[in-house]
């Protein structure tokens, strides 16, 4: 990625911050947060701080306290409980501007149907700042929670074949489910609403389209319930770790962040993504490769490692994530992602280790420190997420179908899994 390049910023939010004893700081507003009012306050900071948007974490059972344990019961003693992460992103809507807003949906235990109709009112809500973060859930207990299927193995055991097994096939799942998702969002033409008073017609029934998606997971016949979002397609995002992750990321999202652990690792991460985006001919369209990680700031070097020790000493074991851990000044961390961006990355998604310390640390002392290199943003320069990013907005695939849903409908079959 050139030097010149905009350099893109996303903020993580999760609970009191990512660290599990993060709600013990003194600073901490672990009281307050299953209030809106809290969750209204990080993303108004994260918007003062003019990053591209916020992501908010999400889960279908309660969490563990480590991110490999497969049980909650395995480690206690971090903040438990959550409130709806699509829901709390459209209360925040109509209370910020500019700032995208990108809520996680599990996709493993629920309909993309349902998903597809939130996102879209959400980016009505939010005037075209949605996005979403999608979510597999491989966990035998999260399963149960639901008792519609049966996960028998440990997704932590990588090294079974079973397990290999289970998680292409999720993620297999999860493309099928992000097809129709954008499929439906397409099913309206952008001017199939007409208001036409004189003759009675709300709609055009000619723009309204069946998506007929019929997959090994999915059949959805649609068309959607919601007119198009103002985006058109809203973004669609995706962590990933590995290669089958990547590969589904590359066919399916619009961001995808990874977690290398240096530059030289970054370079060949991106250098993989955008293989699996060539195989899947997608080499033509925009992906954004965000590098992810959780960062603990502070004025010196020194006083971030005592933090971060101190919590540690607070959760009884040593913080470990799925992403690298900086811990040392904004300074520093620009230094970081300004040699991650130079390997190919063109932004970053960054975790704060705790909330309100860290986030205020990234508004207040990174992106100060960006902009006097010349690599941020002064100003927010677009009305949308798309716009944000750089991403165009997309026709509908269905806009050129001719005749009307109940004679001629626009078909559609199962793309090949990932």
């Amino acid at each position: 990625m050139p030097e010149s390049a905009p350099l893109h910023l996303a903020i993580a939010l999760e609970g009191a911050g990512w660290h599990p004893a993060a709600w013990r700081a003194p600073d901490a507003r672990a009281g307050e947060l299953f209030t809106p009012a809290y969750w209204l306050d990080l993303v108004q900071e994260a918007e003062r701080g003019l990053v591209d948007f916020v992501t908010i974490e999400d889960s279908v059972g309660v969490r563990p306290a480590r991110y490999d344990a497969s049980d909650p019961e395995e480690s206690p003693g971090r903040v438990q409980g959550r409130l709806d992460a699509v829901l709390t992103a459209a209360r925040v809507a109509p209370l910020t501007r500019h700032i995208g807003l990108v809520p996680t949906v599990t996709v493993t235990h629920s309909e993309p149907f349902h998903a597809s109709k939130a996102i879209a009112t959400l980016d009505y809500v939010s005037s075209g700042r949605a996005g979403l973060r999608v979510q597999l859930s491989a966990r035998p207990y999260e399963a149960a929670l639901f008792g519609r299927r049966t996960f028998t193995h440990r997704i932590e055991d990588r090294d079974d074949p079973a397990v290999a097994t289970l998680v292409t096939d999720l993620f297999d799942e999860a493309a099928d489910y992000v097809e129709v998702v954008r499929r439906l969002w397409d099913s309206w033409e952008d001017d199939a609403v007409i208001r036409d008073a004189a003759t009675g017609r709300f709609v055009d029934r000619d723009r309204l389209h069946y998506i007929d998606f019929s997959g090994k997971w999915f059949s959805v016949k649609g068309p959607s319930i919601t007119p198009r979002p103002p985006q058109g397609q809203p973004l669609v995002t995706a962590l990933a770790h590995a290669t089958v992750p990547y590969r589904f990321a590359a066919r399916s999202a619009d961001v995808v962040y990874v977690t290398p652990s240096d530059a030289a690792q970054a370079r060949a991460v991106e250098r993989e993504v955008r293989a699996e985006q060539a195989a899947a001919g997608r080499d033509r369209e925009p992906l954004h490769v965000f590098g992810d990680l959780v960062v603990f700031l502070d004025a010196t070097e020194a006083e971030a490692v005592a933090r971060k020790e101190r919590l540690d000493e607070l959760a009884g074991e040593a913080f470990v994530s799925d992403a690298p851990v900086f811990t040392g000044t904004p300074a520093g961390l620009a230094d970081r992602l300004l040699e991650w961006r130079a390997a190919g990355l063109s932004g970053f998604r960054l975790r704060p280790a705790a909330v309100p310390h860290d986030l205020l640390a990234l508004t207040r002392g990174l992106v100060p420190e960006l902009q006097a290199r010349g690599a941020f943003r002064r100003e927010y320069e677009a009305g949308t997420l798309r716009g944000l990013l750089g991403l165009g907005r997309p026709a509908s695939r269905y806009a050129t179908a001719s005749g009307s849903p109940a004679d001629s409908p626009a078909t559609a079959t199962a793309p090949a899994t990932a």
